[in-house]
């Protein structure tokens, strides 16, 4: 199964990566000119709407591991492979240094939080709040 930032691709997203892997370098890039300009045509206006986290409540007694599973199906659109130093070295001052889980869970929320914070800037340009819990806002202070 193939898959995109952690979560798996849809069987119409398998066949056209596959298909679009099949092509030569100048066809993909007519294939990528052809999806741009469909998406100019103005159906895929939806493209730069953000996509929201699915808030999970975090269990009273959590382990690290389902923690970061917990998180990684909240912000199910944030690339996996850009959070993965972080959440190792999260992982890491847990299991070798002996920091107690909950602070451990607590960093990786606020962690997962922050690169939601700049996904929302990269797709609108603005920083955005979760319902009525606000997310962390280190964006202006970095």
């Amino acid at each position: 199964m193939l898959i995109r930032g952690g979560a798996a691709l849809k069987p119409l997203e398998q066949k056209a990566l596959k298909l679009f892997r099949a092509l030569g370098g100048a066809q993909q890039q007519t294939v990528t000119s052809f999806m741009e300009f469909l998406l100019s045509q103005g159906e895929g206006a939806a493209v730069n709407k953000p996509l929201q986290p699915d808030l999970i409540p975090r269990p009273d007694k959590e382990s690290v591991v389902k923690a970061i599973k917990r998180l990684r199906a909240t912000y199910h659109m944030l690339d996996q492979n850009t959070l993965f130093n972080e959440t190792s070295q999260h992982m890491t001052s847990h299991l070798l240094q002996g920091k107690p889980a909950a602070q451990v869970i607590d960093a990786l929320e606020a962690m997962f939080a922050q690169h939601y914070q700049y996904y929302l800037k990269n797709i609108t340009g603005d920083v955005q709040e979760l319902g009525s819990k606000s997310v962390s806002n280190e964006l202006d202070t970095q």
